[in-house]
């Protein structure tokens, strides 16, 4: 037998009845997994091969963990020391095994406060879907939501915290709720500057950010492919700028662009597992910068913990 009860942002999520008893009126911030198994498939935005992932209910204290398909079936903890690559996109890594292109998944967590889930890949990649973190979302919503019996700690920014230079950098200042204020430079004439700033509570994920989807110059296919990036990338995943214009019509935001890119900075947060309580400005960052950010965050909030 359940119960239910709500937490601080007022979301409402099944409980054990002993958890009841043991916070009766309060609100609390208890770790979640998903309720249920919940699968999806599609073609990885750089592979461009066939993905399947399953996610399924996970232990408290657990985080989200990858495993990779046979025959190795690694485990691969989504934490900062397990990214390998972060060049176009976040690859997660162990022992020679990989996972690529984690981030929307990782902000569809984030955002919907999960923080423990087994992601077991069929690939080596999640698949882009629309090239958003909304399919993510409404998967998620359909495993539904359980609080589990232990309390989720937000990671509290008490100093600021800076990395990159020139036109290109990332910094987090103190905050009592975690906010992102991003400006965007783009020489192209369907972009230029465009400048944001979100609250990313929940609600403001859902209907401000999840959507945005990630995108990338015609000019610069040729050359990605090459690299083996972008193999997976069409129209129906991914906004294509072309010389002048967008090809694929109508945008979902006129600042699709930085929408986009605070929700992959949101994904990346989301390998400190747990919240983040501070106030982010970034600068024409990506992933690699959001990296040099989560790991500079991880040294310096969480060994102070640990001390």
């Amino acid at each position: 037998m359940h119960g239910t009860i709500k937490l601080k942002n007022n979301r409402s999520f099944n409980v054990a009845p002993d958890l009841l008893l043991c916070n009766p009126g309060f609100f609390v911030d208890f770790q979640l997994t998903i309720g249920k198994q919940v699968s999806a498939e599609g073609i990885g935005l750089h592979s461009g091969r066939p993905a399947r992932f399953t996610l399924s209910p996970a232990p408290a204290d657990s985080g989200i963990v990858f495993q990779t398909s046979e025959p190795h079936r690694t485990l691969i903890p989504a934490t900062p020391e397990n990214v390998v690559d972060s060049h176009f996109a976040t690859t997660l890594g162990v022992n020679g095994s990989r996972v690529q292109t984690v981030e929307h998944l990782m902000a569809a967590a984030g955002a919907l406060g999960i923080n423990n889930l087994l992601v077991e890949v069929e690939g080596d990649e999640i698949p882009a879907l629309d090239g958003s973190a909304k399919p993510f979302v409404a998967l998620l919503q359909d495993a539904g939501r359980v609080a589990q019996p232990l309390p989720l700690l937000p990671l509290v920014i008490t100093q600021p915290i800076r990395v990159g230079d020139g036109s290109r950098w990332l910094q987090i200042l103190p905050g009592e709720e975690l906010r992102i204020s991003y400006t965007l430079d783009l020489d192209h004439p369907a972009v230029g500057t465009q400048a944001a700033s979100f609250r990313c509570s929940e609600e403001v994920f859902l209907e401000e950010l999840a959507s945005a989807r990630t995108y990338g110059f015609l000019k610069d296919v040729g050359t990605m492919r090459k690299n083996g990036l972008a193999r997976g990338g069409s129209l129906e995943n991914a906004v294509v700028v072309g010389k002048r214009v967008i090809l694929n019509g109508d945008l979902r935001f006129q600042d699709e662009f930085v929408r986009h890119k605070i929700l992959d900075l949101i994904g990346d947060l989301a390998l400190l597992g747990r919240p983040v309580l501070g106030h982010v400005v970034a600068r024409n960052a990506g992933h690699a910068l959001n990296h040099q950010l989560v790991s500079a965050i991880h040294r310096t909030v969480c060994s102070s913990i640990a001390r």
